[in-house]
């Protein structure tokens, strides 16, 4: 693999991770295409040169390996078929709320930290939890 091939991998790589970590759901898309068109690359990347595989022309020692390129081909027909879904999926949160921004979702907080989101424990709460989890350990 040519260090030029892996470092466009690793760009690609390093670009859609930060935009797939925005909020925005135009940036998420785009850090997902980009992410898909990285896993190319290095497929392609993992190949190796040599003439083209067609059958009765020189020997097979030459021959370049057409996996390489046969799953980059497949990896690219799936990206498009998901880049449009998202693009829809997208373009129908728009029209619900005029904005492409990820707003937060109070419910599944509220759900992750058990309730006790906003709630204040008083110190006895906290000892009396303490002692129940030790008579439970011991």
């Amino acid at each position: 693999m040519s260090v030029l091939m892996a470092a466009t991998a690793a760009t690609l790589f390093g670009i859609g991770t930060y935009l797939v970590l925005q909020r925005k759901l135009s940036r998420i898309i785009i850090g997902l295409a980009l992410l898909s068109h990285g896993g190319n690359v290095l497929m392609m990347a993992s190949g190796r040169r040599g003439t083209p595989p067609i059958v009765g022309i020189g020997d097979g020692a030459r021959f370049s390996d057409p996996l390489p390129q046969a799953l980059a081909l497949t990896a690219i027909v799936i990206s498009f078929g998901v880049t449009s879904l998202l693009l829809a999926l997208a373009y129908r949160s728009w029209q619900l709320t005029r904005d492409d921004e990820v707003q937060d979702d109070v419910a599944d907080r509220t759900v992750a930290t058990g309730g006790y989101l906003d709630k204040e424990v008083s110190d006895e709460e906290l000892e009396a939890a303490a002692e129940k989890i030790e008579d439970v350990v011991a």
